[in-house]
């Protein structure tokens, strides 16, 4: 990685994306299906994460994934992703989905959730990734969330990979 590339501003990565819900999005009651939106965020929040990496990378996780509002078949969603905080080849993305009225010219905060990207070339291998210049005190509060959310994450996968441990093979029955 050259000098230049070992950081890298949020504004450098912030990524977009609007989407009409249609009935083929929605369930029965006409309110956008819970796993079509995560795709959407998985989507944007992979923008964001390779254009701050420049590199492919793909999904290791998503949580803190929050419901809180329906969305309904015509609303039109904005879903925006920034790169929170960079760690060795991974990455945490915060995304933020809001559905615009626009009519009333006035936006609603229907889901946030935070994903971990890891960055890897055509062949699979992990790739060094810079690291994030948070500017503004919101992107400085939201880079230091990441690393409180990133020991909490550790925590838990490690307490489930003891649990796997001590349950042995059949764990899963």
């Amino acid at each position: 990685m050259s000098d230049e590339a070992k950081s890298r501003t949020v504004a450098e990565s912030q990524s977009e994306r609007s989407e009409i819900v249609f009935p083929s999005d929605s369930n029965a009651l006409g309110f956008l299906f819970g796993g079509r939106l995560m795709q959407y965020i998985d989507l944007v929040g992979a923008m964001a994460a390779s254009r701050h990496a420049r590199s492919f990378t793909v999904t290791a996780s998503m949580d803190h994934l929050d419901f809180l509002s329906p969305v309904r078949v015509g609303e039109l969603l904005i879903l925006k992703a920034s790169v929170n905080r960079a760690y060795r080849t991974s990455m945490e993305v915060g995304v933020r989905v809001m559905v615009e009225d626009v009519v009333e010219q006035r936006l609603r905060h229907v889901s946030s959730a935070y994903l971990t990207f890891v960055a890897i070339n055509r062949e699979g291998v992990r790739q060094v990734v810079p690291q994030v210049v948070p500017e503004t005190e919101h992107q400085k509060r939201r880079h230091e969330d990441a690393g409180r959310r990133r020991e909490m994450r550790a925590g838990e996968t490690q307490r489930k990979k003891e649990m796997r441990a001590a349950l042995g093979e059949e764990w899963h029955v």
